[in-house]
C-alpha cells in the first residue's frame, strides 16, 4: 500500500531566506531591501539613485544570490526535526520555485542541515507540478506545504484533494503574506513548525474517508 506524501516548499518554510538575501544585498551589492509588503519588485532599491529595481535586474540578483549564497541560508526554527519526523510517517519531496539548473543545488544543501529528500524544480504556478508529482508517486494521501497564497489557490484549483498548509515560518515578513486560508484556498494557516508538526500528524492520523 503507497504511504502519505509530504510536498513541501523550501524558502521560508524549511530555510530562512529573505533575511540572508537582504543582508548580502546591503554588504555586497548596494541595494536595500525593504519587504514591507509581499511584492518583490516594489522593495529593492539601489543605495546611490534610491531608485527601484526593474524587474530584470531584481531576478538577476536574485539569480546571484542562489548561484554564490545558498551557505547564508539557514533552516527555520524546527523545520529539521519536524520534517524528519513527518518522514517516519509520510514520503517527502521539495518543490521550490528555482531553475531546473539548481535542483542539486537545492538538494545538497538540504541536505547539509539534515534534510534528505528528492527536490522538484518549477517556475511559476505550482499546481501542475503538484499534478505531476501526485501521478508519479500515487501516494495514499497527500499534503502541501508553501509560504506564497498564489501556489495555494494554484494547487486548490488543479489538485483540490491535496491538503494544503499555508506557512511563512520568517517572522519578518509573514505579516505582510495574504492568508491562503482566510481565502479559502488552504485547509490552515501555521507559522511555526511547533504548532505545524501536530497539525500534521493529526492530519496523517486520521482515516481516509
Amino acid at each position: 500500500m503507497s504511504r502519505p506524501l509530504i510536498i513541501s516548499d523550501c524558502d521560508e518554510v524549511l530555510l530562512h531566506m529573505v533575511v540572508p538575501f537582504k543582508e548580502w544585498l546591503a554588504e555586497s551589492q548596494g541595494i536595500t531591501f525593504n519587504l514591507d509588503g509581499a511584492n518583490f519588485g516594489e522593495a529593492l532599491r539601489w543605495n546611490d539613485s534610491g531608485k527601484l529595481l526593474e524587474a530584470n535586474e531584481v531576478w538577476r540578483m536574485l539569480g546571484g544570490f542562489f548561484d554564490t549564497e545558498m551557505g547564508r541560508q539557514m533552516p527555520i526554527s524546527g523545520a529539521v526535526e519536524s520534517i524528519n519526523a513527518l518522514s517516519e510517517h509520510a514520503d517527502i519531496v521539495i518543490l521550490t520555485n528555482l531553475v531546473d539548473k539548481r535542483r542539486d543545488m537545492r538538494t545538497d544543501q538540504l541536505a547539509e542541515h539534515g534534510i534528505i529528500a528528492p527536490v522538484y524544480t518549477n517556475q511559476g504556478p505550482k499546481g501542475p507540478m503538484l499534478e505531476k508529482i501526485l501521478a508519479e508517486h500515487s501516494p495514499s494521501r497527500a499534503f502541501f506545504i508553501d509560504d506564497l497564497p498564489q501556489h495555494h489557490l494554484s494547487a486548490s484549483e488543479t489538485v483540490p484533494e491535496v491538503v494544503r498548509l499555508h506557512m511563512c515560518g520568517e517572522p519578518s515578513i509573514a505579516h505582510a503574506i495574504d492568508c491562503a486560508h482566510k481565502a479559502g484556498h488552504a485547509d490552515a494557516r501555521i507559522d511555526a513548525w511547533s504548532e505545524a508538526l501536530p497539525w500534521l500528524m493529526g492530519k496523517l492520523e486520521e482515516i481516509p474517508a
